[in-house]
């Protein structure tokens, strides 16, 4: 299977394109340091590294990367700076979602194409009126006017909820939430859930970033896995973190 990867030179898509590697898959990462990222990551004879920024990318040449794959796996995020915060593109999540899933309905696959998002736990799932303190949704409401990626994440989570749907002859989604993302040097025991335990604001726990490298490389890969989760934002925590 061959699997494009957007955002493979962040801190958890670099250990993603590993997972994939390193389980005989094939992947195109779309990086913007590539000298950066292939330092990283290392050169493979499965790898193919597209520099660029995605969405400068036309229509036409995200239709050529995307045609042939079996999944497409979006670790985008910004960078946790003033200017990565604050700056442009505002909507990055939500328009290379936007974009991408546009790019898989054009090339009318015969078969739907798989398609993985990184979020976060502090984006809830309406679907599932999960339940929100008034003091979170408060505080979250004040995210959402104050930091302009929560709603970016929050507006590609409801794309692929309400635009793409459950029926969608092309795509089929799952939403992957981590919570406070940390750094460990192996995968560790971790919980998969359809909905947090905690809250993301008063009670956050933790998600290594190679756990939820390994948890998004299982849904490419597993088909059990992907079957249990297609469809849903499921939550990742460490095992340690759960309540």
């Amino acid at each position: 299977m061959k699997v494009l990867v957007a955002g493979g030179s962040g801190a958890t898509g670099q250990l993603l394109v590993r997972q994939l590697l390193d389980r005989g898959l094939s992947v195109q990462a779309i990086v913007r340091s590539p000298d950066q990222f292939l330092k990283a990551v290392g050169e493979h004879k499965n790898l193919s590294v597209i520099n660029a920024s995605i969405l400068e990318l036309s229509d036409t040449e995200l239709a050529q990367y995307v045609h042939g794959c079996g999944a497409v796996v979006s670790c985008l995020g910004h960078t946790m700076s003033f200017r990565g915060v604050y700056g442009k593109p505002r909507r990055l999540v939500s328009e290379a979602t936007r974009r991408l899933c546009e790019a898989i309905r054009t090339i009318q696959p015969t078969q739907p194409l798989k398609f993985v998002l990184m979020n976060s736990t502090g984006c809830r799932n309406d679907d599932l009126a999960e339940r929100v303190s008034v003091a979170e949704k408060c505080v979250v409401g004040l995210i959402r006017l104050l930091v302009p990626p929560h709603l970016d994440n929050e507006q590609a989570s409801k794309y692929l909820r309400r635009q793409i749907g459950q029926q969608d002859g092309s795509i089929e989604w799952s939403i992957v939430r981590p919570d406070t993302l940390v750094d460990y040097d192996d995968a560790s025991k971790y919980e998969i859930l359809p909905s947090p335990t905690r809250s993301a604001i008063f009670n956050a726990g933790q998600t290594s970033r190679i756990n939820v490298a390994h948890f998004m490389a299982d849904l490419v890969t597993e088909d059990a896995v992907w079957n249990s989760w297609k469809g849903q934002s499921p939550v990742i925590y460490n095992s340690d973190s759960v309540e």
